[in-house]
């Protein structure tokens, strides 16, 4: 049942959008590094730019692993599976950048792409530009079927609180603290 593609049609784009999220993996080209595969959503935070071409928004997190993969090697996959209907798996290779909001790039993509938003814009940490160089579908028989309830609200109160309490450069500082390298000790958000 595996496939390959040679581009995100009509069709693939819809099984796409009916996702209730994806999964992003990245690595450090060092051996002994940390392979990062990161939960996203919700699927609205992901846009097909074009046939071989995605992005997605980076929210503000307790790591920036992918960023800093990214910075190093630009290797990403992004992968959504059906948790519910017929099983499958979709998984999109390709080289990554991060266009942080100091790129002049960054306003241009937030309009081209118009995410969905699942909180405060100051949670913007970058627009992760994915070109694809591989895509594929395999049969997804071991993910479970699961219901869809909906989206924590924790996201948006824990941003919204930081902002509250801390002021307008509170997720900022966070950032500056919290995101200025991965754990492997690689750059990510400067």
């Amino acid at each position: 049942m595996a496939r390959t593609y040679d581009a995100i049609d009509s069709h693939l784009a819809a099984w796409i959008a009916e996702q209730p999220m994806f999964f992003v993996g990245s690595a450090p080209l060092e051996v002994d590094g940390h392979v990062n595969i990161s939960p996203k959503g919700p699927i609205g935070t992901l846009r097909i730019l074009g046939p071989r071409r995605i992005a997605y928004v980076d929210l503000v997190g307790s790591g920036a692993e992918t960023v800093a993969h990214l910075r190093e090697n630009g290797r990403i996959v992004v992968m959504l599976c059906a948790f519910a209907g017929p099983p499958r798996i979709v998984r999109l290779h390709g080289v990554g950048e991060a266009i942080t909001d100091r790129d002049p790039r960054f306003g241009e993509l937030l309009d081209e792409a118009a995410f969905e938003e699942p909180t405060v814009a100051e949670a913007r940490r970058a627009i992760i530009v994915v070109d694809i160089e591989r895509i594929s579908s395999s049969c997804g028989y071991g993910v479970p079927l699961m219901s869809y309830a909906g989206e924590r609200p924790h996201m948006h109160a824990s941003k919204t609180k930081r902002l509250r309490t801390g002021g307008p450069d509170a997720l900022a500082r966070y950032v500056a603290e919290h995101n200025a390298e991965s754990i492997d000790g690689l750059p990510a958000i400067r």
